[in-house]
């Protein structure tokens, strides 16, 4: 009697749990996202002694929706229907068991048409006091549409913030809406970034597709809790588009 055909899914080896727990460990950490304060002025921002990631990047790149992918959450970093009217910096503190291990900020997106010319210059004026001057800043995160590339307001921030990563500050690019784009426009915009991002890390992520969403959650894990045992970024196969 011929033995039974095995059906794709039980030829497959298992995943083990082993392999899934650092990015469930990771992303269970990120959903403990919650409102802490928000502040039209540096000024107005708590002291904190916890690392703080600051995420960054021009308005309608998806940084809203990033946030919102990686906490798991559908409402905690907010959209405005006038992307660049809201200029206020949003801090959401992370942590279980209700103690805050770290911070997350979400500074207002930069560079839509619509607002005056007064208050983006104004704006960009805090966020690049706020990028430069926070001493309990870990890593920035920018947020860039691979289909655009960085602007010249993106290539501004990077001069700004790069005294800072020389110094040590944790830095990553997040090529945000990768499912837009075909595999080898997603390779070519991933090796365009890996080249300007100075020695910072690049991402590919999608939304709908969760592209880049564990590795994403496991390397702000590691930024915010250097030295403890969640594995570390280097230990993990690089994701290919």
């Amino acid at each position: 009697m011929s033995s039974p055909t095995k059906s794709p899914a039980a030829s497959r080896p298992a995943v083990r749990a082993a392999d899934k727990a650092p990015a469930t460990q990771a992303l269970g950490w990120l959903h403990t996202a919650r409102f802490l304060t928000t502040a039209p002025e540096l000024r107005f921002l708590p002291a904190l002694d916890v690392p703080e990631i600051a995420f960054v990047g021009r308005s309608n790149a998806g940084k809203s929706t990033c946030i919102n992918t990686l906490t798991q959450q559908k409402q905690l970093a907010f959209a405005s229907k006038k992307p660049g009217r809201t200029q206020h910096i949003n801090l959401f503190s992370l942590g279980k068991q209700g103690v805050t291990d770290a911070v997350l900020a979400d500074l207002p997106g930069y560079g839509y048409a619509a607002v005056p010319k007064q208050d983006k210059i104004r704006w960009q004026q805090v966020m690049a006091n706020y990028l430069v001057t926070r001493e309990n800043l870990k890593a920035i995160v920018l947020l860039c549409d691979p289909r655009h590339g960085l602007t010249e307001l993106d290539e501004v921030l990077l001069e700004v913030i790069r005294p800072r990563v020389e110094e040590g500050l944790k830095f990553l690019v997040i090529l945000t809406k990768a499912d837009k784009l075909t595999r080898s426009e997603a390779a070519k915009a991933l090796s365009i970034m890996k080249l300007n991002a100075g020695g910072g890390e690049v991402r590919l992520f999608s939304a709908t597709k969760r592209t880049g969403l564990e590795d994403i959650a496991c390397l702000l894990w590691d930024w915010a809790h250097e030295g403890a045992d969640l594995a570390s970024p280097q230990d993990r196969p690089a994701e290919t588009p």
